[in-house]
């Protein structure tokens, strides 16, 4: 039973008194359902129901805050109040504006929403979100004259939207923010797991019944401590959103604080009993940033008495003489975001080793994305469990540590893997990474990799961008622009620039081997995905050449569009990260406009366009294999080629045709090549020399009212203004940088025109 298909209606009761009984959802990562509806089950809570992506329960909101403030492995707690077909955004929003808002917002309260749309002729995610807000506003103006806010960051009330098979779910998002974000985690390492995946690891691996029976809980590789804190709040019996400050339900209108304040006291009283009986609970990890991170996250939980932390290397860890035989537990790296399967065959074997020498008669679980790592391990196990960190299938082996387990392990050699260079060519030997400690060069390189990560990587995770650029030529010796790509996996695009001629090449290619030494360490990218590539200035059709053949398209999201990037085949990616807030302003002005993408490349901003609700779409380009691009990146999108037309043709040549076609556009994106003598253009194109006339023939396209956004990346561009036939030029350059390309001044120009 899915929280989509319970039958409410406008006669549903109303949530008018507390104690009603009522049916709510609770969402789990895939993989956790089994265990979160264990976990209701042993709450008390009636009608207990997995299914695919969580459980539902019927029961009372003090009920639903209950699972909020004790549910260890769930994501949300969502309460349904609507359900109606929504074949149109007219559907939608008349079933939204059936809801009595006012029974759960005040007037002068601030909401969010969120969305997700499967399967359905409703596609257009931000529109569906635009829909759903409009008719609560247009609610609340109609009944009180004075509308709601909408507050992204922890607003009175989250709405939640689902539509699956043209079906809406309206619901009240109780817990407001993921669970898993429990509150404590003041520090974090490179790559470390959500709180409610590491419970239900420990649940799986049966720490419960271990730690009742007085076992010791440790963790050789303890990272920023997850598993230790999960474990110490499972076995003393600790609420695990006890140091959330923000709930859903706390700006709720129907908010019951007594009864929260009663939770609370309750939670406390049953903490300071379970510390009482806390068993030994210890983890050791080998880098001092690490540990420190450790102990900043048990200090935030009040645990430092009961939880140790010791530096320590894996090849060292002994079990001390006063432990009780307990859970030996462990999520090493496995090859995806830290180091890679050559490199890490030795730890695996360093950890059977320990396990066989020092913690006989102990429990052990290992949690692993590569199986093949894991038969490292001398060990046979006896039970495995799959779980998915984020969308990576992962297995969790657990083992009994005795003698009649062991076996001898296949030979650790595991095939090593090329890295692209220059377009997916492989690197010459001579750059690939040296052995040993890092020079003086290398090292600087890395502190600032790391400076760059506190700095750009949080910024970037707070605004959920996944792709973004980290380095820039920061440091004049080091000379290249270094992007993140996080799709299912990480990946690196690294573009060196063309050193100057009075450079020596010998000493650019020892720089070059310090930077491919770092890179991987430095964000825990195996040398297969790391894409290097040379830039420098290209002429003609070069900029539409093709470098290699391996076909490496991955799937990345921005901002709720998808689109397909290739790192290798390419000088460039499919996705410019510069213009990233430039397509954000296209999605939010595009609503109801015929949009026009000239030079549209492979139509990421024609997505965004579509997806903002364009009301019909023109993207024009003279690469077919462009254009077949930016018919993917619609598809991906749910999007027809029916509202979305792709022409091939020279731009210039287009512009005049169309023109003569009397064709208008409300909002249209130009943004050219800065030089171009393809075959398919009637001259040599030159933006500089070329751009008045270029411009002026767009502006002739616009409707009344119209904008056009006009952007290049030559960095010597001068616009003359005054041969431009606009009745307004809004410089908008450094609105359109971002903070990963602030760095850099001269990224791109950016101007707003209109007739």
């Amino acid at each position: 039973m899915s929280y989509r298909n319970f039958p409410i209606t406008q006669s549903s009761p109303v949530y008018g008194r507390l104690n009603n009984t009522q049916e709510f959802f609770v969402t789990a990562a895939k993989g956790i359902e089994p265990l979160l509806a264990d976990e209701l089950n042993q709450l008390g809570l009636d009608e207990v129901h997995p299914t695919r992506g969580g459980v539902s329960f019927s029961g009372s909101v003090a009920d639903a805050m209950r699972v909020c403030l004790w549910s260890r492995v769930a994501t949300r707690v969502l309460l349904p109040i609507a359900h109606f077909p929504a074949t149109t955004p007219e559907a939608l929003y008349a079933g939204t504006q059936a809801v009595d808002w006012g029974q759960h917002l005040d007037h002068h309260g601030s909401f969010a929403i969120s969305a997700k749309l499967s399967k359905s002729r409703l596609h257009h995610s931000r529109y569906a979100l635009q829909t759903v807000k409009d008719a609560v506003v247009d609610q609340f103006r109609e009944q009180t004259g004075v509308r709601p806010n909408v507050e992204r960051d922890q607003p009175d009330v989250q709405i939640n939207l689902y539509v699956h098979q043209d079906q809406a779910s309206l619901s009240i998002d109780l817990s407001g923010d993921s669970l898993h974000r429990r509150g404590y985690r003041v520090g974090q390492g490179a790559a470390p797991l959500k709180e409610n995946l590491a419970a239900a690891i420990l649940l799986r691996a049966g720490w419960a019944e271990i730690a009742q029976a007085g076992g010791t809980l440790f963790d050789p590789l303890c990272g920023s401590a997850t598993l230790l804190i999960e474990g110490a709040m499972i076995a003393g019996d600790i609420a695990p959103g006890l140091w959330r400050d923000y709930y859903g339900f706390k700006g709720w209108k129907l908010f019951d604080q007594a009864g929260w304040d009663s939770l609370l006291e309750e939670a406390r009283v049953r903490r300071q009993n379970g510390l009482e009986t806390l068993p030994v609970i210890v983890g050791s990890d080998w880098e001092p940033d690490l540990v420190q991170s450790a102990k900043a996250n048990i200090a935030a939980v009040d645990l430092t008495a009961n939880i140790e932390v010791r530096s320590l290397p894996l090849g060292k860890v002994t079990a001390d003489a006063g432990w009780t035989p307990g859970l030996f537990v462990c999520n090493p790296p496995y090859g995806e975001r830290i180091g890679d399967e050559e490199s890490l065959v030795g730890l695996y074997q360093d950890m059977g080793r320990v396990l066989k020498n020092h913690f006989q008669d102990w429990h052990a679980s290992i949690f692993t994305g590569n199986t093949r790592l894991a038969f490292q391990i001398p060990l046979r196990s006896h039970k495995s469990y799959q779980l998915f960190n984020g969308a990576l299938a992962c297995k969790l082996f657990n083992f009994e540590v005795k003698p009649e387990r062991y076996f001898e392990p296949r030979d650790g050699h595991v095939a090593p893997v090329s890295t692209p260079y220059g377009g997916g060519k492989s690197v010459d030997h001579a750059l690939l990474p040296a052995e040993g400690p890092w020079c003086s060069g290398a090292e600087m390189l890395a502190n600032r990799l790391r400076k760059n990560i506190r700095n750009i990587g949080r910024w970037a995770k707070r605004s959920g961008i996944t792709c973004y650029r980290i380095y820039d030529a920061d440091l004049p010796e080091y000379a290249l622009a270094v992007d993140i790509y996080e799709g299912e996996q990480r990946w690196l695009h690294v573009q060196e620039y063309q050193a100057p001629k009075t450079i020596d090449p010998e000493k650019a290619k020892q720089r070059l081997r310090d930077a491919l030494a770092v890179l991987p360490v430095i964000f825990e990218v195996p040398q297969a995905r790391i894409a290097l590539k040379l830039r420098r200035q290209q002429k003609g059709a070069q900029q539409y050449e093709k470098l290699d053949t391996q076909g490496g398209f991955f799937e990345v999201e921005e901002n709720h569009c998808r689109y397909l990037v290739n790192l290798n085949d390419y000088l460039d990616t499919g996705l410019f990260l510069d213009h990233r807030i430039v397509r954000g302003l296209i999605g939010e002005r595009a609503r109801g406009k015929r949009f026009l993408n000239l030079f549209c490349y492979t139509g990421s901003a024609t997505v965004t366009a579509a997806k903002g609700g364009a009301v019909a779409t023109t993207s024009v380009d003279m690469s077919k294999t462009y254009l077949d691009w930016c018919g993917k990146n619609l598809a991906l999108n749910g999007l027809n080629t029916q509202d979305n037309e792709m022409i091939l043709a020279n731009c210039v040549s287009w512009i005049k045709t169309a023109k003569w076609l009397r064709r208008e556009f409300d909002l249209i994106f130009l943004d050219p090549p800065t030089f171009s003598n393809s075959k398919s253009m009637e001259d040599v194109f030159d933006v500089q020399r070329d751009h008045v006339e270029l411009i002026n023939g767009v502006l002739d396209l616009l409707a009344p009212e119209g904008m056009l956004i006009f952007s290049t990346n030559f960095r010597k561009f001068k616009m003359d203004q005054q041969a431009i036939h606009a009745s307004h030029i809004t410089d908008i350059s450094r609105k359109t940088r971002s903070k990963d390309f602030v760095r850099n001044s001269r990224i791109h120009y950016c101007w707003e025109l209109s007739r």
